[in-house]
């Protein structure tokens, strides 16, 4: 196979050569990891520190680039260890490898040696790697494999670190892996390309069905698929696929890293599960769990070869002090072998279109980022810093956009830490977009602390405006965290258990029609202002209620909340639909309006007292009005051109479960009237508790 050729840089649009800046000139001094500052003048303090993790960056970069670049060795330990055919001495087979330095004897065991311990002993190199070589007909497919592992007095039966598949013994809590060759499969689509904002629908397989069990990769093609394209999401991020023994913990305690869940179906079905998912115009990305791994000994990495040292740091730096979790060492060039072919395997074998890599944060500090409130520059330099981590976020997203330059990365911190979501060669860490995780714990805290009557609007403008800029966002009201047992989804908290007697379409409740009132406004308000993207969690466009809860010990294994209740959206008779059908046209405002990829927002108008707030985004005029109880008749609202303007948008439609009280019909004239600054205005009837939303005549409305 040929090399692909090496590239070390890239600017905003693209990949381009090192040696130029970000106006494209050619500059003699290479890039030191401090362009950020030409953006944030703010950083000018941090040059130095800057300059040292982009000097870490380069060298473990100079040290891949010396065996091979990205896209050699480094990325290709899936083709050399584990499992893979091959011949010696002319006689075809498997070799099968494993790096275990602190191992002093390695033996293959399973069902075509009747798990024998002594009958497949492995040769170790001067490097720690294990290896021996079985004819071809000595494994077949489905055989149940382990790897039997000694160090000193200590030894234990291991699943090997490149196993592609591991399933669940029958009426037990072991896990075993399962020789599974890797057969051609009949790809019949392309990747999509994104040509827009991404707009997110986050979905766990598991969880998927309505029926209090366990989910699958053909029953998620067959019918949430088609919903996710009917609602008008580009991407599916799916969670919790990397094989984690306690289905619990939502997938974030991986055992297994190149093995799709076996719960879930087959590794062919996953495929076809993406394949479909392509015909249909969608980009699949994955949630990846490179911030730690699972404690276990019997399932995962942990002491693999004898030592608390091989993949993970040792000690007490080694564990994770609030995930119970193993934290890599970053700085081994066999752990950035491991994790970096991980990252290549799952784009090239089964063709994600990306990743959202979790838990961020816990790895760029080295106290994990916890208990802290990051409000000065400070804290995102010095000491506490993990350089090894951050310098491999940076190699993760060189391969990444390497393999794929179409691919998408999506970064899960809370911190903010400067240059996460620009480009490496300008000293960032690569990101294309980082998650706005502070918009949803705003969220929560607003509906847990205040009455809507009392939220302060112009704290949350700014707050749903408050990010980096020059780096793009994914905003969300919630994703799966914040209906992580112990939380509620946003529907819940507006309007609890009521949801269970109270959303027939003959029932008319005043709290109930609040809460979907505020349901719609939330969502609206996020999605346009909230980023450059935009996330939501399966179920939740339709006002999902309750919480998730994983079967559990705690809850006598119930799958009572692991499941998705489909059938309160399809029911006729139940107001779920409305605020399902509200979902689909607030997306649509993006896919006619290309919204979420305008850079220009406008705040126009903000009337605290009486709970006004008018803003722009790109042509658009976006009119919340807030007031619980006020209505506004011929309200005169700003407009940003002279030009008239048409209702694209009301939240307040019936079709929406709103009370119908507007006239969407009508074209609004604008006026030649000052108002809030402006020079022209029109005027409009808003209802309490509804949002509006207003496109000119000139950007195509009819």
């Amino acid at each position: 196979m040929a090399e692909l050729p090496q590239m070390t840089a890239c600017d905003v649009d693209g990949i381009v050569d090192s040696d130029m800046n970000m106006s494209g000139k050619t500059d003699q001094q290479k890039p030191d990891g401090t362009a950020l500052i030409q953006l944030d003048p703010w950083l000018e303090p941090h040059a130095d520190a800057l300059r040292a993790r982009y000097a870490r960056y380069r060298e473990f970069r100079e040290r891949i680039d010396q065996s091979g670049g990205l896209m050699g060795d480094v990325s290709k330990g899936h083709s050399w260890y584990g499992f893979n055919c091959g011949e010696k001495e002319g006689v075809s087979g498997v070799w099968y490898r494993e790096w275990a330095p602190g191992a002093t004897y390695v033996s293959l065991i399973g069902d075509f040696n009747e798990w024998d311990r002594g009958a497949n002993p492995l040769e170790r190199n001067e490097w720690g790697v294990w290896s021996t070589f079985l004819p071809d007909g000595r494994l077949t497919q489905g055989d149940r494999i382990k790897v039997h592992v000694a160090s000193g007095d200590k030894a234990m039966d291991r699943l090997p670190a490149y196993v592609r598949r591991v399933v669940q013994e029958k009426d037990t809590t072991h896990f075993v892996g399962q020789h599974w060759p890797e057969e051609e499969f009949s790809w019949d689509h392309e990747s999509p390309k994104l040509t827009g904002a991404p707009r997110v629908y986050e979905a766990h397989v598991g969880i998927a069905p309505e029926e209090g069990r366990i989910g699958t990769f053909e029953e998620f093609t067959s019918n949430v698929l088609p919903r996710i394209v009917d609602l008008g999401y580009n991407v599916i991020q799916l969670m919790a696929i990397q094989e984690h023994p306690y289905y619990a913990s939502f997938g974030y305690l991986v055992s297994n890293y190149f093995a799709p869940s076996s719960r879930f179906g087959t590794p062919e079905q996953l495929k076809k599960l993406i394949d479909t998912a392509h015909g249909m115009g969608l980009s699949v990305i994955m949630d990846i769990v490179h911030s730690h791994s699972v404690k276990n000994v019997h399932e995962g990495l942990n002491q693999f070869d004898g030592t608390d040292h091989q993949y993970f740091h040792a000690g007490a730096r080694g564990e994770h002090p609030a995930w119970g979790s193993m934290c890599f060492d970053y700085s081994k060039y066999e752990v950035q072998r491991f994790l970096l072919s991980n990252i290549r395997y799952w784009l090239e074998e089964f063709r994600f279109d990306g990743f959202r890599f979790d838990g961020v944060t816990s790895m760029m500090y080295l106290d994990h980022g916890l208990n802290r409130v990051f409000t000065t520059y400070d804290e995102y330099f010095g000491d506490g810093v993990d350089l090894d981590s951050i310098a491999y976020l940076m190699l993760a997203n060189d391969l990444v956009h390497e393999i794929n330059p179409d691919a998408i990365t999506i970064a899960e911190d809370v911190s903010g830490m400067p240059g996460t979501a620009r480009p490496v060669c300008d000293g960032g860490l690569g990101f294309d977009f980082r998650l706005s995780m502070g918009i949803a714990d705003y969220w929560i805290k607003t509906l847990k602390e205040n009455e809507d009557e009392q939220w302060d609007l112009g704290n949350l403008y700014h707050t749903m405006t408050d990010r980096r800029p020059h780096e793009k966002h994914i905003g969300y009201v919630e994703s799966h965290d914040q209906a992580i047992v112990g939380d509620k989804t946003i529907a819940f908290r507006l309007m609890d258990a009521k949801q269970y007697s109270h959303m027939s379409v003959t029932d008319q409740d005043i709290d109930i029609d609040r809460g979907i009132a505020l349901h719609k406004m939330i969502r609206l308000i996020t999605f346009t202002l909230g980023g450059e993207g935009y996330l939501n969690f399966m179920g939740n466009e339709f006002g999902h209620p309750e919480w998730i809860d994983f079967p559990r010990e705690g809850n006598d294994n119930s799958f009572h909340h692991a499941r998705r209740q489909w059938s309160l959206v399809e029911s006729d008779q139940l107001r779920y639909k409305g605020l399902n059908a509200f979902d689909r046209a607030m997306v649509n405002i993006d896919i006619e309006f290309g919204l979420l990829s305008d850079p220009f927002i406008e705040q126009l108008a903000h009337h605290e007292d009486a709970r006004q707030l008018i803003y722009r985004r790109g042509p658009l005029v976006f009119v919340f009005n807030f007031h619980a109880t006020q209505s506004y008749t011929d309200w005169r609202i700003p407009v940003p051109d002279q030009t008239d303007y048409a209702m694209i948008l009301n939240t307040d439609n019936k079709a929406f479960e709103g009370h119908g009280a507007v006239d969407e019909s009508t074209l609004f004239v604008w006026q030649d009237v000052p108002a809030c600054g402006r020079d022209q205005s029109i005027q409009i009837y808003s209802p309490a508790r509804s949002a509006q939303v207003f496109a000119p005549k000139s950007a195509g409305t009819s």
